[in-house]
């Protein structure tokens, strides 16, 4: 039986309990997102991932960190980074130096933030952030808005690959996110579960057009929790169709695949019924996914938080046992890539490295 390690979990509070390093020594579980509510300063975060990483050395420590609203991290030290639409806005502002400056300025400042994004993050002893966005701006979803870079597929790709390479700068992976598009919708999936009628040929055309474009620069992906029902009555992260036969097989993707967060509605809800996170975590592997998340459930005493992280641990080992899940060598290989492989410098050393001042200097 081949091992594979597909949870990532959270921890409740500023350090590990016993019940998150019991957990986390699971050999199911495979790596942890960090919230907020697990800040407090940087010395803080640091002993943390220390904690961490002393625990298990494959564990993978990862964060939404993309900047502007989403941003986990904002003080002490850690530089508020702009939303992409500011990037998007700077590539149309050519000012006097002529036609297409603006373009190569925003390309610029955009390879900066994700430098500055994954060395500070690093430096703290996080491994990876679930960025960038590779959604469309349609101004019509609240949930995603200004966390585009904009509207045309074209700048979003261009800005999002000078954003990964800043991020590969600083030795950090990246996971495009949401596949194939989530701004066309109004509903936010959190609360709701979106559906976006378009036929697959516009989606093709327009929402997912980055993903081909990026095939050979994406590490990671994160597909949405929305239906398109002329393409599967399943929301994508748990579609074959989607993660298999479109996203690695017609647009060449190759890399790790996330499930969005198990606990949102859009995933509590497939083929019609009402599903328990075990459930969706198994739905979400057979279709394809090397990883599923399932954040916000470690809440609570130390006693009796985190129940529903217990059950899915049990009942995906259980799912695993009797064959319903079986998991390959590729989905560790491909979980394992992502880790960083060389040391990042602590936060005085970067402080005072030159690629990063020059960096902020870019950022808008």
């Amino acid at each position: 039986m081949t091992q594979h390690a597909p949870l990532i979990i959270d921890i409740a509070g500023l350090s590990l309990s016993k019940l998150d390093r019991q957990r986390l020594k699971h050999p199911l579980v495979g790596g942890l997102i960090l919230f907020a509510r697990n800040w407090q300063d940087r010395a803080q975060l640091t002993a943390l991932c220390r904690e961490i990483r002393k625990l298990r050395s494959d564990l993978l420590i990862c964060v939404d960190h993309e900047g502007g609203r989403v941003q986990r991290f904002r003080t002490d030290g850690f530089t508020h980074l702009p939303p992409m639409r500011a990037l998007g806005e700077m590539w149309f502002k050519d000012g006097r130096q002529g036609a297409g400056s603006g373009a190569l300025r925003a390309s610029n400042a955009s390879t900066a933030c994700g430098y500055v994004l994954g060395a500070e993050l690093r430096a703290c002893g996080v491994d990876l952030s679930f960025t960038p966005v590779l959604d469309l701006d349609y101004g019509e979803s609240s949930v995603i808005g200004d966390r585009a870079f904009g509207r045309d597929a074209r700048l979003v790709t261009v800005l999002a690959k000078s954003l990964m390479h800043g991020l590969l700068q600083s030795g950090m992976a990246n996971c495009g996110k949401h596949f194939p598009g989530h701004g066309f919708v109004k509903a936010d999936s959190h609360t709701e579960i979106p559906v976006d009628r378009r036929s697959l040929k516009a989606i093709l055309a327009e929402d997912a057009a980055p993903y081909g474009w990026l095939n050979t620069t994406l590490a990671s992906v994160m597909p949405a929790h929305v239906i398109y029902p002329k393409v599967d009555a399943r929301p994508a992260g748990f579609s074959s169709r989607w993660l298999n036969d479109i996203l690695r097989g017609q647009l060449g993707f190759g890399g790790a695949i996330f499930s969005d967060d198990l606990s949102m509605a859009g995933a509590r809800l497939i083929d019609g019924r009402q599903v328990s996170y075990a459930q969706a975590a198994v739905a979400a592997l057979t279709a394809g996914c090397d990883m599923v998340l399932l954040c916000n459930q470690s809440l609570g005493s130390s006693e009796g938080g985190g129940r529903a992280v217990d059950e899915l641990i049990d009942e995906l080992t259980q799912a695993q046992l009797k064959g319903v899940w079986q998991p390959q060598e590729a989905n560790e290989e491909r979980r394992r890539a992502l880790l960083p492989r060389a040391p990042a410098p602590d936060w005085d050393a970067l402080m005072v490295q030159g690629d990063y001042m020059r960096a902020l200097d870019l950022i808008p």
